[in-house]
């Protein structure tokens, strides 16, 4: 089947005189998770960050460390798989003219990795959208959410965004991520399985001028709303006229989601200023209420996975899979009507599988759970006011000291990110070394970051803030990221502990809180590698995990969950 795709794709080579045809993951919004996915089409990786390159004789698909292993299982068939960083000085394309479509591609990223060795042509039609068609969802426009939820109204937001507008000497912004522009216009909408993000595009001016770059259909609550009126609607397909009723001037874009088909548009009537887009960081400040209700969040989400953890180790009988393993945690998120739909595809990985990152459970290939395995489950969801995301590391029986010191070094890893003086350690760049430092004195590590930036009810995944070895944005309060350390060991296990935290200041103290409220895994423990200060904080964050979630609990879970106190 995908020999087939692949061969359909080369046999429109000709038509466009390339040698080869670029596939990327994101769709015209750059967004990480779409109901576009062409590369998955054509690859079958699933994965959520990865660039495919099909050439006349061979096929090739880049993915980061976190995908190696999946990327060769799910498509090894047909594509050679690549380390990312190899594709900037890689010689493979040299000499070779390569086809992409304008609206998936920012100049930054074709400068960066194909233009060294290579010509570039841009193509109007997608060499995949010729050969299948995706189908489109309902049509369902979008929603506004209420000032108690978000804490701050519309026009304030505007005015932020403004203010930064003119110290800067830029007439226009053109919002090009639609995750933003759902921040700033305090709506949301249905455009992605796992986020509430609304699909558009949006220009703001100086003046606080706002047009929505959108199909009408989308915008019929917001209209009866009066959030926006008629004349702000702007049909996609009459974008280049538009542009032109607007006044010239300096237009600030963003490099990372502002396509080379726009640049080509608005260079002819403005001047592009090329930086990142302000939203991300107002966006990624959380106020008061937000955080509140993202507390309100975990204390739902909290006791699902609590009640899931309590099923999946009283099971007398192991004759479930990782899927039904999955879609039982999905059952309990289910209980509570705040709960909206999954935050990204759950990962259920028992024995080897959870050693594959971000592994995926199919119902045609999925495997039963055993007794002797232990089992990594890292998922989330989006509730009515709140986005969450959590793994822990479940065991069945007693594992090997081996295992049990890893698994303890890893949460060393943890507890050391939890309690780390933001005071000192003022970026995620510093905080990561923090957290591998434990593995890293037993010649162990892992491949991926140790925490991303986290939305308000919107994509799990945000920034400009994370926990990377490459990250320097300074931790501010009001900030959520993600604090999860791993080891993976190929072909056996996998370990992760995951929580969601904020930034909080406390006199002149920046500290992190813990969201996520769910017990870790007390059987997995090494006690005797902890310090005093290490065994407090366990002990004290069992203690707030009893007394936040009892109350939802049955008398059986309850017992339960106070044996880890």
């Amino acid at each position: 089947m995908i020999k087939e795709k692949i061969k359909k794709i080369r046999g429109q080579f000709r038509n466009y005189g390339i040698d080869g045809y670029v596939v990327p993951k994101n769709d015209e919004f750059f967004s990480e998770y779409t109901n576009k996915d062409r590369l998955k089409f054509i690859s079958n990786f699933t994965g959520s960050a990865g660039c495919a390159i099909i050439l006349k004789k061979k096929c090739y698909l880049f993915v980061d460390g976190r995908y190696s292993i999946q990327a060769k299982i799910e498509s090894g068939k047909n594509f050679k798989i690549v380390d990312y960083t190899k594709i900037i000085n890689t010689d493979i394309f040299k000499n070779l003219n390569l086809g992409i479509d304008p609206t998936l591609f920012t100049s930054k990223q074709v400068k960066k990795f194909f233009l060294k060795n290579n010509k570039i042509t841009l193509i109007e039609k997608n060499l995949i959208d010729n050969i299948f068609k995706f189908q489109n969802k309902k049509k369902l426009p979008f929603y506004s959410l209420n000032k108690k939820i978000t804490g701050e109204d519309h026009q304030k937001k505007i005015s932020k965004v403004t203010s930064h507008l003119k110290k800067n000497n830029c007439d226009y912004l053109f919002v090009t991520a639609p995750e933003n522009i759902a921040w700033l216009l305090n709506i949301r909408g249905y455009d992605s399985p796992t986020s509430p993000i609304t699909n558009s595009f949006l220009i703001i001016s100086k003046k606080k001028e706002i047009f929505l770059i959108v199909e009408k259909y989308k915008t019929t609550r917001l209209i009866n709303e009066k959030k926006l009126n008629k004349n702000q609607i702007i049909d996609p397909k009459k974008i280049s006229y538009f542009f032109n009723t607007l006044d010239p001037g300096n237009i600030l874009i963003d490099e990372k989601t502002c396509s080379i088909f726009f640049e080509r548009i608005l260079v002819k009537r403005f001047k592009l200023i090329k930086k990142e887009d302000p939203i991300y960081f107002l966006k990624s400040i959380k106020n008061n209420i937000e955080i509140n209700n993202m507390i309100q969040t975990h204390i739902i989400d909290g006791v699902a996975l609590t009640k899931f953890i309590y099923w999946l180790k009283n099971k007398t009988k192991f004759n479930f899979t990782e899927v039904d393993a999955q879609n039982k945690l999905e059952k309990f998120r289910k209980k509570n009507s705040k709960y909206l739909f999954p935050s990204f595809q759950t990962i259920a990985g028992s024995g080897k599988n959870g050693a594959i990152v971000h592994y995926r459970a199919k119902k045609n290939s999925t495997k039963l759970l055993k007794r002797n395995e232990i089992f990594l489950c890292d998922s989330g969801g989006q509730y009515k006011f709140g986005t969450t995301d959590v793994t822990r590391t479940i065991c069945f029986q007693n594992q090997s000291k081996k295992i049990k010191n890893i698994f303890t070094n890893v949460l060393k890893g943890h507890i050391a990110v939890a309690r780390v003086n933001l005071n000192k350690k003022k970026t995620g760049k510093l905080i990561d070394i923090e957290a591998r430092k434990f593995l890293k004195k037993n010649n162990l590590d892992y491949n991926h970051g140790t925490g991303h930036g986290v939305g308000f009810f919107l994509n799990v995944h945000e920034g400009p803030q994370a926990i990377s070895k490459q990250n320097s944005v300074k931790i501010q309060s009001g900030m959520i990221l993600s604090n999860e350390p791993g080891y993976y060991k190929q072909g056996k296990f996998g370990i992760r502990i995951e929580n969601l935290i904020y930034a909080l200041k406390v006199g002149k103290k920046l500290i992190f809180k813990n969201l996520t409220l769910v017990p870790i895994e007390k059987d997995m423990i090494n006690f005797k590698l902890l310090t005093k200060k290490e065994r407090d904080y366990i002990f004290k964050y069992h203690i707030e995990v009893y007394s936040k979630l009892s109350p939802f609990l049955s008398k059986k879970e309850k017992k339960w969950l106070a044996s880890f106190i």
